[in-house]
């Protein structure tokens, strides 16, 4: 088997005890962002399996962007990365 050579960790061990792999990370050429592909990316960097710049690279993200799901992530969970959340908290 042969194993690509990346900087950093191949695996990390989240705050629950599940181990979250750079296998779980979405590809990169993901068109369709749904909350869960949005959470592994925000996850990804909080724990350090992926830095910050390299996600904004591969995933064609903006800074604000990756922010905004940073964001949403920390107050309301998977919740908060769905788009009809994303609507409702524009709402007036």
């Amino acid at each position: 088997m042969y194993l690509k050579k990346v900087d950093g960790p191949r695996a990390v061990t989240l705050p629950d005890g599940k181990v979250f792999s750079r296998a779980d990370l979405p590809p990169p050429d993901t068109a369709r962002w749904v909350a869960s592909r949005k959470l592994a990316v925000v996850r990804g960097v909080a724990h350090g399996l992926i830095s910050r710049a390299e996600a904004l690279r591969i995933y064609g993200l903006s800074d604000e962007e990756f922010d905004e799901w940073a964001r949403a992530a920390r107050s309301r969970g998977l919740e908060g990365l769905k788009a009809t959340s994303a609507k409702e908290d524009r709402q007036p």
